[in-house]
This record gives structure tokens, sequence and C-alpha cells, in this order.
């Protein structure tokens, strides 16, 4: 517990320290717990030490641990790719979807949260990077999603989503974290009638660049709960 609070008590410390230097509050940003692969148990320890928004990448896996962590005031992100046999799912399970990348995905969401009479809280992930390992639309194609994805009368776009390439220079990725922030300004002004005031990325190697590029929220997982058995954020 006590070094799980350290962990967090540093991370929100650098969050403070980023934020101020780009003239920003550190309110405007919100730490996301990547708890992938992380026990219930120790998510609980984290809600307890002031975490309230976690990410999970996998429908199956949050599935088993969002029932047992029946905490109100928790807020679950789905942060990996969504297949659309999860799609249900995931509408069921959680606040906000931060990884829509395709207009199927996008209808079948839709579909899901028609059935349950519900608004479905969105992010557009784009693959700034263009790496064939990531997900996510070129910035070419995001105003034909974004297009596509406000005519669902379900779907509520709340901003984007990018994951940068892993480096060992923070800097080297800073260019992408920019550039998602020039394209969300650009679909702001394109579409008014959606939010987009959010901006995911960012993660622990590299969350405090995309603080000072205008992140609203960063994805952190090694930093707060340490080495994970498998690769990640």
């Amino acid at each position: 517990m006590n070094e799980l609070r350290a962990c967090i008590r540093q991370v929100r410390a650098r969050v403070e320290e980023a934020a101020v230097r780009s003239g920003r509050s550190p309110d405007e940003v919100t730490v996301v717990a990547v708890s992938k692969t992380v026990p219930a148990e120790q998510i609980a320890l984290a809600y307890e030490c002031g975490l309230l928004v976690f990410g999970e990448n996998r429908v199956q896996e949050a599935r088993a641990k969002i029932p047992v962590l029946p905490y109100p005031a928790i807020r679950w992100h789905l942060i990996g790719h969504l297949q659309t046999n999860k799609a249900a799912r995931a509408v069921e399970l959680f606040h906000l979807i931060q990884s829509v990348d395709s207009v199927h995905l996008a209808g079948v969401l839709e579909e899901s949260a028609a059935g349950r009479g519900q608004a479905v809280p969105v992010l557009l992930q784009v693959n700034v990077a263009g790496e064939a390992s990531k997900a996510g639309v070129s910035a070419d194609e995001l105003p034909a999603l974004a297009e596509r994805v406000l005519a669902l009368p379900h779907m509520q776009i709340k901003g984007l989503m990018t994951i940068a390439p892993l480096t060992a220079q923070p800097e080297e990725v800073r260019p992408i974290f920019r550039r998602l922030r020039e394209l969300r300004d650009s679909m702001r002004e394109r579409f008014e009638q959606a939010g987009w005031s959010e901006l995911s990325m960012g993660m622990s190697s590299d969350f405090f660049v995309a603080i000072e590029e205008g992140a609203t929220m960063v994805r952190i997982g090694r930093a707060i709960f340490g080495e994970r058995p498998t690769s990640g954020q």
C-alpha cells in the first residue's frame, strides 16, 4: 500500500509540474490508471489512494473485475482494441470507449446503445504515427469517420486518442502529440456539434510531454502499478 501510494504521489507531482510548465491547471488532466493484468484487490487499493479512473484493454478481463469493485465513483475506460463481437458488453461495462477506429465498429456500438436506451461517450482513435502494428484511422481518414459517427444518435464523440511509438527519448514523440492536438482543433472547427474536449495521449514514459502538448487524459500503468507480466502501457 505504501509503495503504491508513493507511486501515485510521484505521478501526480509530475502531472502537476508538466501542467504548470504549459500554463495549464493540473485539474485539466485526468490520470487513467491502466489496470490490465492488475488484480481487483490492487485496484481497490489504488482507489483508496484517490484514483478514480481505470483503463482496461480487454472486455473479458474487465467483465471479471468490475462487478467485484462496486464503487460508484470509479469510471471505467476501454483503451484497447474493441472487437465488434464484444461491443454489446463494452457498452454495458464502460463509461468511455477510447478506441473507436471504424465506421463498422461505431455502427455496432450504436445498435447496442440503442437497445439499452443509452448514449455512449467515445474517443476516435487516430494512428498519427502510421505504425502498422497500431490500430486507429489515419489523419486523412479522420474527417470521414467523424462525420459518420456524428450521424449516429447514441454515439457521443468526446475527442481523440492516439498511441505514440515506444521510445527511450520522450521528446521524439512530441510531434505525435502536437499533431493530435492540431487534428482535434481542426475537427472542432469543422464539426462544432461534437464536444472535442478530450485528448487521450501519453503513457508512463512520455505523459509529461503529452501534457505539455495538450493531453487531457494520460494513460499510466507501469508508473503506478509497476512492471507487468505482459508488455503494455
